[in-house]
Parts: structure tokens; sequence; C-alpha cells
């Protein structure tokens, strides 16, 4: 089969064409920017297209995917529906895999990449052999965010931005958590719970929700509840620090229970877990503690940070924050104003910085960018400080934890400073 994807670069796009490409399948793709994921493709065999996009690109495909991030004008899109070829978002083709396979599938506000992680990790020292689609690079899959296996077992994030996750059939369902995200989609968090409440109707006959306690999720399956009190009998167990890590484990046992696989296995795989890409990712250099972290939700940011000075009581702790998207933060804004303020005031961080709102693709409203930005918000907390990108960090004494925090272009300010640091000084 010749499959064509548009935004072949995107974190879950690239893992759906790898899949492909491991059955034998011939994949091409496009991507405005070249990245390590596209230039990973193309050393797997996919032929990639960085630059412009033009329905010249569109050849004799069986299947077009794109990004949900690809608008409706999109050349090659529409070209291909003016074609005829079969056109499915990205959801839609992972959805129609979900049907083949056994499905677990790992939802919720937070902590699904690194709970997708975790299962596969547990099934894969159980011997079972799952083909993993995960919204994340992990080191036990050689920096990949697929993992091809030869069992009926499939593992996927079911994200629910724009609902993505009702094109899934998954056969074990799990919810996380259920917060507010998302609000330029749902609006409220009302529409959130209808989202979540959808997705668990969508379970296989015989199939299992498992879910955290106090979510009121309403379902004709089998129901089981995880909780924070149950955690006690994992700590020691996880390498990587915080309760939300100890909650998200938990919420592996259950899976692991429910296919008989035994405490004692899922122990040794959790053991092993050594962290996720840009999930409190951490470097040591010239002794400088560089911690690089995806978090961009408030309750993120507060439970990584809440992680981050349990490991470290005795350092320094300084945060670059990056908010994302004008609209998300301007929405968001009360939570991100509460979170920063207790940061601050439990003394998580010993210096919290801002920095410039990250802007999806010039996409944001110019009406909206002038009523919120980065130096704004600094100036509604009190010890919270605006700084731009290119003076943070500039002088250091040794001993720190420095901490790059946000799902933007703030992930490239981490990669500059680790250069820097890495660069040897001149005599």
């Amino acid at each position: 089969m010749k499959i064509h994807f548009i935004g072949i670069g995107g974190i879950g796009v690239s893992a759906l064409a790898q899949y492909y490409l491991s059955k034998g399948d011939e994949v091409s793709g496009s991507d405005p920017y070249e990245s390590e994921m596209t230039l990973k493709l193309k050393e797997k065999g996919a032929n990639v297209l960085i630059g412009e996009n033009k329905k010249d690109n569109i050849k004799d495909y069986d299947l077009v995917v794109y990004s949900p991030a690809v608008k409706n004008d999109n050349p090659e899109l529409a070209y291909s529906v003016e074609k005829g070829i079969k056109v499915l978002s990205y959801p839609q083709a992972l959805g129609e895999l979900t049907k083949d396979y056994f499905t677990i599938a790992v939802s919720g506000t937070h902590g699904k990449s690194t709970t997708t992680s975790l299962i596969s990790l547990i099934l894969i020292e159980a011997g079972l052999d799952p083909t993993v689609i995960v919204g994340t690079r992990l080191k036990e899959f050689n920096g990949s965010n697929f993992r091809k296996g030869n069992s009926k077992y499939l593992i996927i994030e079911a994200c629910e931005h724009e609902a993505s996750f009702l094109n899934y059939s998954p056969d074990i369902a799990l919810i996380l958590n259920i917060e507010e995200d998302h609000l330029d989609y749902y609006k409220n968090i009302e529409n959130i719970y209808k989202a979540f409440n959808n997705f668990a109707s969508l379970i296989k006959d015989n199939g299992i929700l498992i879910k955290k306690k106090d979510l009121k999720i309403e379902t004709d399956k089998k129901v089981i509840d995880f909780s924070l009190e149950e955690i006690d009998f994992l700590r020691g167990v996880m390498g990587v620090p915080g309760e939300h890590n100890l909650l998200n484990a938990l919420a592996s046992i259950k899976v692991a229970r429910v296919l008989n696989i035994k405490d004692d296995v899922s122990f040794e795989a959790l053991s092993k877990f050594k962290g996720t890409w840009r999930r409190f990712d951490e470097h040591i250099i010239n002794n400088i503690v560089l911690i690089d972290d995806y978090a961009h939700h408030p309750t993120e940011i507060l439970a990584t940070l809440k992680s981050i000075r349990e490991k470290y009581p005795q350092k320094r702790i300084y945060c670059a924050f990056q908010p994302h998207q004008y609209q998300r933060t301007f929405l968001l804004l009360d939570g991100f104003i509460k979170t920063f303020k207790e940061v601050i005031d439990n003394n998580l961080v010993d210096k919290l910085f801002l920095i410039d709102i990250y802007d999806v693709l010039g996409r944001e409203d110019e009406e909206l960018r002038s009523k919120i930005d980065s130096r704004k918000i600094a100036d509604m907390v009190d010890g919270l400080e605006y700084v731009k990108n290119d003076d943070l960090f500039t002088s250091l004494e040794g001993g720190e934890v420095i901490v790059f925090m946000g799902a933007g272009s703030v992930y490239n300010l981490s990669q500059e400073f680790k250069g820097l640091q890495e660069k040897p000084k001149m005599l």
C-alpha cells in the first residue's frame, strides 16, 4: 500500500508512519520543517518532503493521512479529496487500527505519555510483545515514539484534543484525570466530561474502564477505580520522583492485573523506567543540573516543580516557563496565576522566570495578543519575573538546578543552554 502523511513530523503522525513502514508499506510525507523526527523517518525509508506544500506532492496514493493541525485549505489535502483518494485524519487512521487489535487506550488531561510508556514496558516485561504508539520518545525504544510488536496488543495514547479519542475502539480504556484544558474547543468542564463519557461508551463489548476514583463517568462496562490513597506500596519502586508518577504507575498496574500480569513483573518493569523525552528529562553538566520538561498546564507545572524540589531540597532551583499559545494562556489564566503563587509561596523554586508566550505558527488572534502577554502576567504575581529569552541564565555560580519548561520553543533554549555548558572553556 502507498500512504502519504501530511504533517509527517508530528509526534503522533510520525509514529503511525513508522507503523506502516514496519509493515513494508510505501510511505511518503510532507512537513513544513525538518526535525529529528523527519530525519529518523528518512533513515527508516520514508520519502519526506520538507518545505513548500503543494498539490504536486500528491501521487497515486492508496491513502492520505493528515495531522489534526492541517487546515482544510491545505493544497495537498484539498487535492487529495478532489482526486478521490481515501483521506483520513490521524485520529481516524489510528482508530481503524484499534478495531483490529486488543487496544489499551490511555486518556486524561495529564500523564498520558508517561502512563502509556509504563504500561508498554510492563507488557514487554511480561512477554506480551505489544505494538505501541505514544506521544513521546522513549529511551527504552531507542529514542523512538513507536514500537512494532508481534502480538494482538496495541497500546495508544488517546488524546482528548478536539475529541480525537472519539475515533478509537478500546478494549481497555484508562482515564487518568479530567481537568479544564483545550477550552477553545470545549468551552467548559461540562463539555470535557461529556467527551470523556462518550469515550467510555466506545469501549468494546466485554471491555473494561479503569479510572481515577473521583471521576464521574457513566458506563455499562466493568469499572476498576484507583486513587492516591493506594500508592504507598509503590514508594521506592519508581526511579522517577513525584506522587503524580506513582499514580501513573498505580494505573498501569491496574491495567496489568486485568491482563493477569503479576505485580512482581510490573515492579521489575517500573523500576527500569528511565523517564520519557521532555518529561523530567535530566542532564548533569559541569555541576549544573539541567531539566527539560514539557509541562504546560497549571496542574502539570505544580506537580513537576514539587517533584524537582523533592529531589533537590537543598539546591538553588531556577525555572524558566514558556506559556503555550495566547488563547490557551488567556483561557487558563486564573489557573496559571494560582499555580505561580503556590510555587513561589512554597519555595518550590528560588527564581521563577516567565519568557514570551509561544506563538503557534502565527495563528494567534491579534486582538487577544493585545490583552495578554508574559510581561503582563509577571506583573500579576509577586516574585514572578519576566525575562527576554536571550537574557536567561547568563551568569551562574555552579551547582544550580536549571529548569526549562513548556511545550514550545523553550526546548530549543534548553538545547542551546546545554550546548554552551558542554562547550570547552577557553583558558
